[in-house]
């Protein structure tokens, strides 16, 4: 059975947990699974080597030129942070769903059940996620963390805001991404769902987004579309 066809019958369900564990499982199944959940470690700085150390880190390269001992020393990374963030303005309710359709065959169906498939992805590396969610208001922010019940809370939060979209939401995506920018604090990866509908020009979008990446953050942005208009 393919993935779509897995996705049919399950969302069936209406259980968006349950259908991102689908989706997950389906493409990573039989792939080679890091043992590491995410953890790195990075080389910091050199020490001198003090007897009776492990001789693990030594660098024998630079003892070659240097005939000292020096130890590596490395520095532990965190997990990955991930903030999601959502346009939930009147456009990403486009199209109108019929009783009988799929709920993510609109655009906001599609950015929720992605951000539920990244936060399974998010939730088996043992990674911290949070979620902003904006129309014209900043309606929803729940910062970084890896809870069961964090998880739980935030896909509760998702199912939500496929149910009674609210008419002529208009969206300010500029305004907010300078407010999330100034909230995470953590280097982070942004991951922003919008079907780029926004008042005002280009370029302050673009500045927006550099506002992010300038705070050293990670952004990745779903450009959400209706294919047939």
């Amino acid at each position: 059975m393919n993935i779509e066809s897995q996705i049919e019958k399950i969302s069936s369900f209406q259980h968006l947990e349950l259908l991102a564990n689908q989706v997950v499982e389906g493409f990573i199944s039989g792939m080679h699974k890091s043992p590491f959940h995410g953890f790195s470690a990075e080389f910091a700085e050199h020490k001198v080597y003090n007897s009776g150390e492990s001789t693990k880190h030594i660098d024998w390269k630079l003892f070659a030129k240097t005939d000292r001992l020096y130890t590596k020393k490395f520095e532990e990374e965190t997990n990955l942070r991930c903030h999601l963030i959502i346009d939930n303005s009147s456009s990403m309710h486009y199209p109108k769903l019929k009783s009988d359709e799929l709920f993510y065959h609109n655009k906001i169906g599609f950015s929720v059940l992605a951000s539920a498939v990244l936060m399974n992805l998010l939730k088996k590396q043992r990674d911290a996620v949070g979620l902003s969610v904006y129309s014209d208001t900043y309606e929803y922010y729940a910062p970084e963390k890896g809870s069961d019940r964090h998880h739980r809370m935030i896909l509760n939060k998702l199912e939500n805001l496929l149910e009674n979209p609210k008419e002529s939401k208009s969206t300010d995506t500029v305004t907010f991404l300078h407010q999330i920018a100034e909230k995470i604090h953590r280097r982070s990866m942004i991951v922003l769902f919008t079907d780029m509908f926004q008042t005002g020009n280009n370029e302050a979008l673009f500045n927006a987004l550099q506002h992010l990446k300038h705070n050293k953050h990670k952004v990745v942005v779903f450009h959400v579309i209706d294919k047939k208009t």
